[in-house]
């Protein structure tokens, strides 16, 4: 069936503009104390740490006033003994080197950055009714009615405001997130020698240009052992490449039997046993790809759109990797990156900041062809779906923040007869498969330093490149009915 054009770029736009507010969060709010000592922040000279960041962009809020204000903050936090979300990090650890000036700045635009998350998660709330678990989808389109006259509907108020936050979002992006991302990546360039793990690449194509989903704005693929020479491109739902290479094993999985099955032929029967690394030890279970395990996420979404010849991709890029290398030549060292340096624990927290850009460009091109075809006169937002009688089998896939998102569904006669997800989760955080290769954590650990065993920072620093989410990797179960929750409806 056919999802009318509207609809496809509504979708697109709450795609993009949810992946730009995750991206930010994760580098920010999740991943950045990792690296950043916010009490090494209290001891620095908020006018030298200004200097510092006006060197490196334009951004306003960069001024000493703002420095200033930001560590005030800070000390409010200290002084109170109520350190609140900074109180489980592990200030002062051996593996933390930046210098005052640099954590303060990074503190700062972490409280900056709580603002425009907000902002462009309110792009997300007008378009998908809230956030999160938007209500707007729909089998066949979505559920916003478009009337440009009426103030219940999406008119071109509400349209025009979405841009407003777009645009404000794209500065914020381009000159703060960026650019701090490059300076840690400068400063803990060593970083860049540890954590590669699994070098299979997976990315989908994104963003559905047309009604039958048959061309993406984005494009996706495969590479295989790190060579983008290799590159295999996706081209769409009906790609035979990605449809025929997912599996699933279970052999070291908390589930019922040893096999290796495509998702349309799985089943979830949970069968907890003791936690024994030569057997069972996870409820994830491990995903491969032609056979192999495969790594996905921002850094082979953006390795494989590179491949691709994507331009923007290719651009932001270079513009990250030259910022690594400009900083690097501010400190005085003689070290310098290229593409091959995104094979990393810290590549793949740069390439995020690389696939947010290219979600700016591509959430702002996707407004103007809503704009355009409402212009035509074109308002049709869903089509009533029909479902066939038999068996149906397909599938849906999607590049998630994190990385593929498929779901895979067995359709008898109007009913589902088994449903299986396949999320970006599972693929990086897979046990090892039938053949026992390791998966993308477990492979990434390898080789990398632990300067202090009771405070395994470095380890935390590689997981968290991958924005890891295992409640969305794994099945809850409870075999007692026991009352878990209860929400009340008003």
């Amino acid at each position: 069936m056919e999802v009318p054009l509207n609809a496809q770029y509504i979708r697109n736009l709450i795609m993009g503009t949810h992946g730009i507010f995750d991206h930010i969060v994760h580098f920010y709010h999740l991943c950045a104390l990792d690296w950043v000592d916010i009490v090494s922040a209290l001891k620095a000279d908020p006018k030298a740490a200004a200097g510092l960041a006006e060197k490196l962009s334009s951004w306003p809020l960069n001024s000493r006033h703002e420095m200033q204000a930001a560590q005030d903050r800070l000390k409010t936090f200290v002084n109170s003994g109520q350190l609140g979300v900074y109180a489980s990090g592990y200030w002062g650890h051996k593996a933390m080197k930046l210098p005052p000036e640099v954590n303060l700045l990074a503190s700062a635009h972490y409280l900056q950055a709580l603002e425009y998350q907000r902002k462009i998660n309110k792009a997300v709330a007008i378009l998908g009714s809230k956030t999160p678990h938007i209500q707007n989808l729909a089998v066949g389109g979505v559920a916003n009615p478009i009337n440009p006259d009426n103030q219940s509907a999406l008119n071109m108020e509400r349209l025009y405001y979405v841009k407003t936050l777009i645009d404000e979002i794209g500065d914020f992006v381009k000159n703060v997130y960026m650019v701090d991302v490059a300076a840690v990546g400068a400063l803990y360039a060593d970083w860049t020698t540890y954590g590669k793990g699994v070098t299979n690449y997976l990315c989908v194509p994104d963003m559905p240009q047309d009604t039958k989903g048959s061309t993406f704005e984005l494009p996706g693929g495969y590479i295989p052992e790190g060579n983008i020479s290799k590159f295999k491109p996706i081209t769409s739902f009906n790609d035979d490449l990605f449809k025929q290479g997912v599996k699933e094993s279970i052999k070291h999985s908390w589930y019922q039997g040893d096999w290796d099955r495509h998702p349309w032929e799985e089943e979830t029967v949970p069968n907890h046993t003791e936690y024994d690394t030569n057997a069972k030890y996870s409820w994830v279970k491990a995903p491969t790809f032609n056979g192999k395990p495969a790594q996905v996420g921002p850094l082979a979404n953006v390795l494989c759109m590179y491949a691709a010849g994507h331009k923007p991709t290719m651009t932001y890029a270079t513009t990250v990797l030259d910022t690594v290398n400009s900083v690097l030549s501010l400190v005085g060292s003689k070290a310098r990156v290229n593409l091959n340096s995104l094979h990393s624990t810290i590549g793949r927290i740069a390439a995020r900041s690389i696939r947010c850009a290219v979600l700016h460009d591509a959430v702002v091109s996707q407004w103007q062809a809503l704009i355009d075809n409402i212009g035509k006169g074109d308002t049709a937002t869903f089509n009533p779906p029909e479902f066939p009688k038999g068996e149906q089998r397909g599938f849906g896939f999607h590049e998630a923040p994190r990385g593929v998102l498929s779901h895979w569904v067995v359709i008898q006669d109007g009913k589902i007869k088994n449903y299986q997800c396949v999320v970006p989760s599972t693929w990086n955080a897979g046990p090892r498969n039938s053949e026992d290769a390791l998966g993308p954590y477990e492979a990434s650990l390898i080789g990398n330093p632990v300067a202090d065993p009771e405070k395994p920072l470095e380890v935390l620093r590689t997981l968290h490149s991958f924005d890891p989410c295992l409640a969305c990797a794994i099945h809850m179960v409870d075999t007692n009915s026991k009352e878990i929750v209860k929400v009340r409806a008003f």
